[in-house]
C-alpha cells in the first residue's frame, strides 16, 4: 500500500512543478513588457524635452533677433520735432559756457561729467557737467514748472530704469519738458507723448554717442 500511495502522487508533482514554471515565465515575460514600455515613454519623453528645448533655444534666439531689429529700425527712424544741431566742440574747459541752445545738448564742457546712470536729481545741473555726460550718450531729461505731478512721475520712472539717462529741473528752459542728447533736442508738452519712449529707444547709447561706452557714474552735479 505504501508504494501504491507514492505512485499516485507523482503525476500533481509533474503538474505542480509545471505550473510554476508557466507561472515564472509569464511573470519574466510581464517584467519584460514592463521594461520595454518604462523604456518607450522614457525615450519619448527625452525627445519630447529635447524638442521642447530647441524650440525654446528657437524661440530666444528669433526674439532676441526680433527685438534688435526693432532695435535698429527705431535707431533709423526719424522722429518729428527733432531738431539737431550739426558738429559741436568738445574741448575740456574749467569756465563756464555760453551756449547757444537751452539746454545745451553740445559744445565745450567740463572735464567731469554728471552722474547719468539711471540718475534723477530734484535740483539744477551745471550745463558743463550735463553737457559732458550727453557726449558719453545719455539721454538727458529736463522740464520747467508747467511739468505736472503725473508727467514727473511718468519721466522718473523711465529714467530710474534706464542706464545712460539723467533728469533734472530746468527752469528757464522754452519748453515744459525737453529731452537732450549730444547735438539733439525735442520738446514735448506731456510725459505721455509717444515721442518720449521713441527718442530713448533712438538716442541712449544712440548714433550720436561721441564716446560709445563711456562711464556713465562716479560724476557729479
Amino acid at each position: 500500500m505504501g508504494s501504491a500511495s507514492k505512485q499516485s502522487n507523482k503525476p500533481g508533482g509533474k503538474q505542480d512543478g509545471l505550473d510554476r514554471r508557466a507561472r515564472i515565465a509569464e511573470l519574466r515575460a510581464a517584467e519584460q513588457r514592463r521594461d520595454r514600455r518604462n523604456k518607450i515613454i522614457a525615450s519619448v519623453a527625452a525627445g519630447v524635452l529635447v524638442i521642447g528645448a530647441i524650440a525654446t533655444g528657437t524661440w530666444l534666439v528669433m526674439d532676441q533677433n526680433q527685438k534688435k531689429k526693432d532695435k535698429e529700425t527705431a535707431a533709423n527712424a526719424d522722429i518729428p520735432g527733432v531738431k539737431t544741431f550739426g558738429e559741436l566742440s568738445r574741448t575740456h574747459v574749467k569756465d563756464k559756457v555760453t551756449y547757444p541752445m537751452t539746454p545745451p545738448v553740445g559744445g565745450d564742457h567740463n572735464a567731469i561729467w554728471s552722474d547719468c546712470m539711471a540718475h534723477v536729481y530734484d535740483q539744477p545741473l551745471e550745463n558743463e557737467h550735463a553737457v559732458h555726460s550727453l557726449e558719453h550718450g545719455a539721454v538727458w531729461v529736463t522740464y520747467n514748472g508747467k511739468a505736472t505731478p503725473d508727467d514727473l512721475k511718468i519721466l522718473s520712472d523711465k529714467v530710474k530704469k534706464t542706464p545712460y539717462s539723467m533728469m533734472s529741473p530746468y527752469p528757464d528752459e522754452p519748453g515744459t519738458i525737453t529731452l537732450n542728447a549730444w547735438s539733439t533736442q525735442l520738446i514735448v508738452e506731456s510725459a505721455s507723448d509717444p515721442r518720449v519712449e521713441e527718442f530713448f529707444t533712438k538716442y541712449v547709447q544712440g548714433k550720436q554717442t561721441q564716446e560709445p561706452g563711456a562711464s556713465c557714474t562716479m560724476g557729479q552735479m
